[in-house]
């Protein structure tokens, strides 16, 4: 038996950090069950309730998580009165999670009066029972020596106490499009070499190779969905930026030209938003590798793009000259996005 039923853990979790983890888990390891409220009003940049709560769930599937989104609930301010806050977490015990708490967990000074006000709502509303407690942990913050407040100004300068599903949220994300013999992989390789960074290769060829350049209509959204995984594995793995050689966009282009049709899921797949899209020009002589059509091909493939990023309404920065030239550009482009 562990020493509470039911314990508690309040936080912005702006972005959720190893610290908030550290208190996470003493209430894992003392309770039977662990509550996890989560709100913040206003939001804090860069940590969407939304975002918060796929954290909190992805990290602690084990516990129950409630994370108040604001288009949802009428949510006091961050600056409001501490017996605001504490009511509405008795409310929320009360009538979102259906029973009260036994423990509340820590790392502040306040949370001995936090325990009395829950102890005082859950009385008023018929709980009539022994107080909460209070478990106040590392509250000299000796053992996780940070704060959200500090990993906000610079998470990548933090991502040391930051989980990697957690990190992966910051990194932004830099799709390479064009024809065939653009220089979209060259691209992507140089640019994750430059920026001491990965890249997410692409898949629609290794498959196209593996198979002897045959691929069925099945194969395309297959493509999609492995793409889109593996950026989203290398994005825990990525450093501030993660260069993608193509997007699920490309795959539909080939699903409608050579099947001249497209499966619903991906089409929805082509959906996918980056923070930053490069389409690259076909201004310099097209390479046959012996797995390409033809320069015409290529360029109706960019004559696509245009088209297809401006009907979609998604910017984009297009790379001509040299390597070094777009090489250039790109930089000149992240950096300025910072």
């Amino acid at each position: 038996m562990k020493q509470f039923h039911t314990g508690l853990v309040v936080g912005k979790f702006s972005p959720l950090h190893l610290g908030h983890e550290l208190l996470i888990r003493r209430a894992l390891h003392d309770c039977e069950h662990v509550v996890i409220i989560g709100y913040s009003q206003p939001e804090l940049p860069g940590c969407g309730s939304y975002l918060r709560e796929q954290w909190l769930r992805a990290r602690f599937p084990q516990a129950i998580v409630l994370v108040l989104h604001n288009d949802r609930h009428d949510l006091p301010d961050n600056d409001a009165d501490a017996t605001v806050h504490r009511r509405l977490m008795g409310w929320a015990c009360q009538h979102l999670l259906g029973r009260p708490v036994d423990a509340v967990f820590t790392s502040e000074d306040y949370g001995d009066g936090f325990a009395v006000e829950l102890t005082r709502y859950f009385a008023e509303h018929g709980h009539r029972r022994a107080p909460v407690r209070h478990v106040l942990v590392d509250q000299a913050r000796s053992a996780i020596p940070v704060s959200g407040t500090v990993i906000r100004r610079d998470p990548h300068a933090h991502r040391a106490y930051l989980s990697s599903e957690v990190y992966a949220s910051f990194v932004q994300t830099v799709c390479f499009l064009g024809g065939e013999s653009s220089g979209k992989s060259t691209m992507a390789e140089a640019m994750a070499r430059e920026l001491g960074t990965v890249w997410a290769a692409e898949y629609g060829r290794e498959l196209w190779v593996a198979q002897d350049g045959e691929l069925a209509y099945d194969d395309l959204l297959r493509i999609a969905r492995v793409q889109q995984q593996r950026e989203d594995d290398l994005r825990q793995q990525a450093t501030r930026y993660l260069f993608c050689d193509t997007s699920a966009l490309t795959t539909l282009f080939y699903s409608r030209d050579m099947f001249d049709r497209a499966a619903p899921e991906l089409e929805h797949r082509a959906g996918r938003r980056y923070d930053h899209v490069l389409l690259c020009a076909p201004d310099f002589d097209f390479v046959q590798d012996g797995t390409r059509r033809e320069d015409g091909f290529r360029l109706r493939q960019h004559d696509w793009y245009v088209a297809e990023l401006r009907r979609r309404e998604i910017g984009y920065t297009l790379l001509t000259g040299s390597l070094r030239q777009r090489i250039d550009t790109v930089l000149a482009q992240l950096t300025g996005s910072r």
